[in-house]
């Protein structure tokens, strides 16, 4: 192989990976969006701009990765570091304080979303991680699993409880909305 030739091979290997300017621009453009994970794993503002930008480090200063794999590896490292802060497990209870819905005492006429969000929020920390990478991330049960350093059974039943919750939180809502439309009329 000549020196060109050569030369030519390793700059096309080194165009695959991400750079510190990549993770960068990934952050910048999908700020709302990583924001809104790490906020919806920590429930907690500080937590979740600490997570931001620990995982905006980690990010542009660890492995590199290829660039078609940056952006979920920029999720990937947002979950990590959210592990880390709260040590989630499976039948334990909050690890920060019960977030009280905002909706309370305020007119029912909040979007469905915010409210899904909030039911969201509302959930254990184990049950909202699992809930947050298989259904939000789609994440396997099984990558669940060994994130959260548990079992395949205890990923299962953290899943059953999230959504048997945010069936409850959906009909506490609608018995809410019904009750407040009758009144009205």
């Amino acid at each position: 192989m000549t020196e060109l030739a050569y030369f030519q091979v390793w700059e096309n290997s080194a165009n695959r990976y991400t750079t510190r300017e990549d993770f960068c621009r990934i952050f910048t453009e999908h700020l709302d969006e990583l924001y809104q994970l790490s906020f919806l794993l920590t429930r907690d503002v500080g937590k979740a701009e600490s997570c931001l930008v620990g995982s905006l480090e980690d990010c542009a200063t660890g492995t590199p990765v290829f660039r078609p794999w940056a952006r979920s590896w920029a999720k990937r490292t947002i979950i990590q570091n959210a592990i880390c802060e709260l040590k989630p497990q499976s039948g334990q209870p909050y690890l920060c304080s019960p977030r009280t819905p905002s909706h309370i005492g305020q007119p029912l006429n909040r979007s469905r979303r915010c409210l899904q969000i909030d039911a969201v929020l509302e959930l254990e920390d184990f049950e909202r991680f699992v809930f947050a990478m298989c259904v939000l991330e789609n994440y396997s049960q099984r990558d669940c699993a060994l994130l959260l350093e548990c079992s395949l059974s205890a990923i299962r039943e953290g899943l059953a409880r999230a959504f048997a919750e945010l069936v409850d939180a959906s009909r506490r809502f609608l018995s809410l909305n019904q009750a407040s439309m009758q009144e009205t009329s």
